[in-house]
């Protein structure tokens, strides 16, 4: 793991965009194509800000969800509505955006359905991940139902996942989905977070789910 600290949340936010703009020029220079999976959250919103105005072929870039609620893009839980308001405009409007909900599926099925669509994007050319205080990544909650199987080196490419206490349902990109980007970036805030990547360093990933991707990450924080 490479930790890089910041002085302040907008340095971050420039100096990750940035870089992400470089790795995928990077990318485009020896591929026809770049798969490059978010988060959602308000973490990457700046981030997606600054990327959005950066001139490249964007044509050429695939992007999609680390994870998702199972709604609608017009639910203002979607991570999906996220994603098209603050990154796909501008320069980044030109990208394809894949999305994770199938209207009258439900995740199981609609998982299901997707997962085989994705063998094309893989591995990822590009991984943006956040992290939860609880040490998960995307939807990798520790104990949720689905995880164990989301975890596991032969799930599909996309996993159904139910978090105790939340009546909606979640769909993930997987472990070994995750640990087989080409370049992977993980952003936290605060001491909080902070505290819980130093303990996610010494657990396994069934407990610590952010472990399945540290040693090939670089992380990025600012307090």
């Amino acid at each position: 793991m490479n930790l890089i600290e910041y002085p302040d949340r907008e340095i971050l936010a420039m100096k990750v965009a940035n870089r992400l703009a470089g790795e995928l020029k990077k990318c485009l220079m020896t591929h026809e194509l770049a798969s490059f999976a978010v988060p959602g959250g308000t973490t990457p919103g700046p981030i997606f800000d600054m990327l959005s105005g950066t001139a490249l072929d964007w044509d050429r870039v695939h992007v999609m969800l680390t994870d998702e609620r199972w709604v609608s893009e017009n639910d203002d839980r979607s991570n999906g509505a996220l994603v098209r308001d603050r990154l796909m405009t501008g320069h980044a409007g030109a990208a394809r955006f894949i999305p994770f909900f199938q209207p009258g599926m439900d995740a199981e099925t609609g998982a299901a359905a997707l997962a085989p669509t994705l063998d094309a994007e893989l591995p990822l050319s590009l991984l943006v991940l956040g992290m939860g205080e609880d040490m998960h990544t995307a939807s990798l909650f520790p104990g949720a139902d689905g995880v164990a199987a989301a975890m596991a080196s032969g799930a599909p490419n996309l996993c159904p996942v139910h978090v105790a206490g939340q009546d909606i349902a979640r769909v993930t990109l997987p472990a070994h989905v995750l640990r087989g980007a080409m370049s992977t970036h993980v952003v936290i805030f605060g001491d909080a977070k902070r505290a819980a990547l130093e303990r996610a360093e010494n657990l396994p990933p069934e407990e610590a789910p952010i472990a399945t991707v540290l040693n090939s990450a670089e992380v990025h924080w600012a307090a």
